[in-house]
């Protein structure tokens, strides 16, 4: 016991240049072993093995947003680049922190990572079952050659939490070589660098190493981040088969800002700087390797990924500190094969994961005598998991004619759990004493195993018509009970019997060069959550159905692009759930407004100069299940500009909040109380990017 209880002493703050000298030494090797000849970079998106496009097909909704349109954005934060795509919002939290909608309502807790699928070249960021709610912290979207967002469920290509949506996120070309600096509202510094060629005196292997460096103090109080990213990518031709290595690593350390309370605190210019909770931190680190291999039919992915995370849980009574770490190991191999008429691919997948998680409270619960009756000091929980998943799956597209094609999937997948409970079983104290007031909130139930097995298929038709491909599908995605649902009970629940999540998905859509348009009904089985008792419960049910749509239309130096979704999403049940919400059929689902959109104007006269403007729209939504509270939405403006010096040299300059908008990144009503993030006001960003 005292090795775990000495693990949550104060942490030491790591510097934001603790990647630097392994960067330095990267870069250093690059540039002595790189050709002398220079290679030109190309700013577009190289569609490889790493890709959805080719998996997935065109039976479906995906959009790419390529290399040189996430340069020009800049994004200090991942919304910033994917409110270009329809049916997304990926809510702002406090720093890097963000929940997830595609599709969807922005989701909380376990079911806001769980029914997401977040990848990098195809490849899982975490194991199954072990998700992260900010998972998209954890990849190198700064620097990405691609990001891939595909919308509605593809569990039958992709595995299980693909429900909602999939975001797969393309590491850094091999080839990229320059520097960029920048600075900002609020202490912004970001710096950026990659540098890569030929290794040797032959084109035969190749090494490319990007990465990025950001210090901010936060615009609230205590909020101030440092975040580093790298990436390593190596290829390199070995016995007939094409291998590119990569590697990635993530570092976050942050002050976390909490909610500011009452009715439009956010527009309250005092209580919007606030920070109700200035001890709150994040600290969390990932490590990822994977190799691709790839042999005219074959490709062979293995991988390994490691990652920690220690943060103070403030939003909750007596604050406990959790940390959670995974360990894992996997492989992909896929086979393709074809005919004149069909063609298609076979593989499996297999993964192995070992996972922990400590929660500790180090104080007394303060408060009425029942919270600090049933939050009590010391150690809540404290389990290991292992886990084991197995898939098979298979792809096909049968061609009747050149213009007519019929696409199927299926995939069927294991997951077994092996659960260790290391602490007392029950809901008593650390000491095994009960609480008052009934029992302790923190039950921990005994060691057990539990396996899920699930089958997802995806059925459709798709018709050439000229330019433009009509299609329609029904898919289906599944999510496995994640392990903090099955092991982390509350209020004396001894056993979470809990089924696996199902959705079951139509979509008619069509697409052309310059436009698509997808409208799509969906209803979701077997919705996770936790009853008024505090029991998780799996017995829930949501539909949903709208329209997505996107123009994308050049005129000479102009180029103008415009999404949209209106869509509805519906309880299709009656509960009480925890926190006193009261869900009601045919209640709409809470942070799931009906309208989202997005619109930019870009110009470039001439090679030198570049504008964008764009808006951005949120529409009114309920934040309570009840549909009792409102959030009113908001309109959002953003310029982006630069200037190129020479041919490879760009002054840039950005202007987010172009109007000084007050408006909340999320809106929350929680224990009789309005709860917001206040949005940044207007911020400043300008710097000085070099091509090399």
């Amino acid at each position: 016991m005292k090795n775990k209880v000495a693990a949550f002493a104060p942490r030491a703050h790591k510097p934001i240049w603790v990647l630097a000298p392994l960067c330095a030494v990267l870069v250093a090797g690059v540039f002595s072993t790189a050709a002398a000849e220079e290679r030109p970079v190309e700013e577009i998106l190289v569609v490889g093995d790493e890709s959805l496009v080719q998996t997935l097909g065109t039976a479906g909704s995906m959009d790419t947003i390529d290399e040189e349109v996430i340069r020009q954005i800049g994004a200090t934060h991942i919304t910033e680049t994917l409110v270009r795509i329809p049916g997304v919002w990926i809510s702002r939290g406090s720093g890097q922190e963000h929940l997830t909608a595609i599709r969807s309502a922005v989701l909380t807790g376990a079911g806001s990572c769980g029914e997401f699928l977040f990848m990098e070249d195809a490849v899982p960021v975490r194991p199954a079952g072990f998700c992260n709610v900010n998972g998209l912290f954890e990849v190198n979207s700064e620097q990405a050659r691609g990001i891939e967002v595909w919308r509605g469920p593809s569990s039958a290509v992709l595995g299980g939490n693909a429900v909602h949506g999939t975001i797969n996120v393309l590491t850094p070309a091999v080839d990229n070589r320059g520097f960029s600096i920048e600075g900002g509202s609020y202490d912004y510094l970001q710096f950026r660098g990659a540098y890569g060629g030929d290794v040797g005196d032959t084109s035969d292997q190749r090494l490319g190493v990007s990465f990025n460096i950001t210090d901010t103090g936060g615009y609230r109080d205590d909020t101030s981040y440092e975040q580093q990213k790298l990436s390593v990518v190596h290829e390199i031709s070995v016995g007939g088969w094409d291998v590119r290595n990569t590697l990635t690593g993530t570092n976050l350390n942050q002050e976390t800002g909490g909610f500011v309370l009452g009715y439009k605190a956010y527009e309250d210019d005092r209580l919007r700087k606030t920070n109700p909770n200035p001890e709150a931190y994040r600290d969390a680190w990932s490590l990822r390797a994977a190799s691709h291999w790839n042999q005219e039919a074959w490709q062979i992915t293995p991988y390994v990924r490691r990652s920690r995370m220690e943060f103070l849980q403030h939003f909750l009574p007596g604050q406990p500190l959790e940390t959670n770490e995974q360990t894992s190991v996997g492989g992909i191999v896929n086979y393709e094969f074809g005919s004149d008429q069909l063609d298609g691919n076979a593989g499996a997948q297999l993964e192995y994961m070992s996972g922990s998680l400590v929660e500790f409270q180090e104080g007394p619960t303060t408060g009425s005598a029942f919270l600090q009756a049933t939050r009590p000091a010391g150690l809540h929980y404290d389990y290991d998991v292992d886990s084991l998943m197995g898939a098979v799956f298979y792809d096909l597209t049968w061609s009747f004619t050149n213009a007519t094609r019929l696409v199927h999937s299926l995939r069927v997948e294991t997951l077994d759990y092996d659960y260790d409970n290391n602490h007392l079983v029950g809901n008593t104290k650390d000491d095994g004493t009960p609480c008052g007031f009934g029992g302790c909130l923190y039950t921990r139930p005994a060691s057990r195993s539990d396996r899920f097995t699930e089958v997802a298929g995806r059925l459709g038709l798709e018709q050439e018509i000229g330019t433009a491909t009509a299609y329609t599908t029904v898919s289906t995605g599944f999510r496995p009970p994640q392990t903090t649902e099955l092991y982390r009970l509350q209020n004396g629940q001894t056993t979470a019997d809990l089924d696996t999540e199902r959705l079951t998905s139509l979509e008619i859509g069509i697409k052309g060069q310059i436009y698509s348009v997808a409208a799509f009904a969906e209803r979701t089985r077997n919705f996770i959550l936790r009853d008024a008792n505090g029991f998780n419960v799996s017995n829930g049910e949501t539909k949903g159905a709208g329209v997505e749509f996107k123009l994308t239309y050049p005129v000479g130096d102009h180029l103008f692009d415009l999404t949209g979704t209106y869509a509805e999403h519906k309880y299709d049940f009656d509960r009480n759930a925890s926190g006193g919400e009261i869900i009601r059929k045919g209640n709409y689902v809470d942070t799931a407004p009906k309208w989202i959109g997005s619109a930019r104007w870009f110009y470039s006269p001439g090679e030198k100069w570049r504008s964008e403007i764009e808006v951005s729209y949120l529409g009114k939504h309920y934040v309570n299940a009840a549909n009792t509270a409102e959030y009113e939405g908001h309109l959002v403006f953003n310029w982006r500009g630069g200037y190129r010096l020479q041919d490879n040299v760009e002054l840039f300059v950005r202007v987010l909040n172009l109007t000084d908008e007050k408006y909340a990144d999320r809106g929350d009503f929680a224990f009789g109380n309005y709860r917001y993030f206040p949005a940044m006001p207007r911020q400043f960003y300008g710097g000085i990017s070099v091509d090399l």
